[in-house]
């Protein structure tokens, strides 16, 4: 099977790419439009230049391809900072590349959205049914992406699957990769480099965490996936885990101890007695009655991410 990984020199992407690269029966293209990340990755993956305003570009790039895994996109700092970009490139160029993918055959097109497009913060319980309502840019950018995909599979053009992630943790490929500003990859970081933890906030707040091994799982799984059998082409892609921020760092603080031999202190501002921790439960119910099964493997996720970091930010190993 030959497939297309779009953003494959960003965090998820490269982990993916990464993933399948190691199984066999795939054969893995990166698309890019970021040069010097082409260079940086050439040499282990075939790698193809994007040219999001040209579709003769994205035309050739689709031929050939089996499938496309849908990951270049702007980030939420980055759409908030300028909006018209986030639409533009989130919205508009999920557009052209489905628009070349149907015309060049190829047959699943697998896009990542967010679970921010229901609300910012993110509480309550969240199923598909419910009703989207964040008005972020980051969000609004991403359902325009998830309309024209959805659209195109109810006009039977292709196969056409979206994913509303949560939070995916685990380490990235490169350390150059663009994730630091990340909860989990942030306080790993903090660890290494300073021996401790410090919150900006008093930790209250409840993420949802996947680990991003079964977001690679799940991906492979939809590969093989028969729309024959499913009514079904939107799913929250998260893991049965939401824990506050505090309780994340007390995890990090402890798992930290098989490397550095001591738990780190973590600080943040003091709650009040009325604070209590946010209710969330990411519904993942309609990704499990496919019969997908999650590994859940958190805190192993976890080390590997203090592992890693450990590998490349200490100061000792400088």
């Amino acid at each position: 099977m030959k497939i297309l990984i779009t953003g494959g020199t960003g965090y998820l992407a490269g982990r993916i790419a990464q993933y399948l690269n190691n199984k066999n029966g795939y054969q893995i293209i990166i698309g890019t439009s970021k040069y010097l990340e082409v260079q940086r990755i050439s040499s282990k993956f075939n790698v193809l230049h994007i040219n999001w305003d040209s579709d003769e570009n994205l035309q050739l790039i689709c031929k050939g391809i089996d499938t496309i895994i849908h990951l270049a996109g702007i980030n939420a700092s980055d759409s908030l900072s300028d909006t018209i970009k986030a639409l533009e490139f989130n919205g508009v160029n999920t557009g052209k590349l489905l628009r070349s993918a149907v015309k060049s055959g190829v047959t699943k097109f697998i896009y990542f959205s967010t679970a921010h497009v229901y609300k910012n913060p993110l509480i309550g319980i969240i199923t598909e049914e419910t009703l989207p309502l964040s008005l972020h840019p980051y969000a609004t950018s991403h359902r325009a992406g998830e309309d024209m995909v959805l659209a195109a599979h109810s006009r039977n053009e292709i196969e056409g699957i979206v994913f509303r992630l949560s939070n995916s943790i685990g380490a990235p490929v490169n350390k150059e990769t663009n994730c630091w500003m990340l909860l989990a990859n942030d306080l790993c970081k903090q660890v290494i480099i300073s021996g401790k933890m410090k919150l900006v906030t008093n930790g209250m707040q409840r993420r949802n965490f996947i680990t991003i091994t079964d977001v690679c799982r799940a991906v492979e799984y939809f590969l093989k996936f028969d729309f024959v059998l499913s009514k079904h082409n939107l799913f929250n892609l998260g893991g049965n885990w939401s824990p506050s921020v505090w309780e994340l760092a007390v995890i990090i603080s402890r798992l930290s101890a098989n490397i550095l031999g001591y738990e780190p202190q973590i600080t943040r501002i003091k709650p009040s007695s009325s604070d209590i921790p946010e209710n969330l439960e990411y519904k993942i119910s309609k990704l499990e009655e496919t019969g997908f099964i999650f590994c859940n493997n958190h805190e192993e996720e976890i080390l590997k991410l203090l592992q890693f970091c450990n590998s490349n930010f200490s100061i000792t190993k400088k």
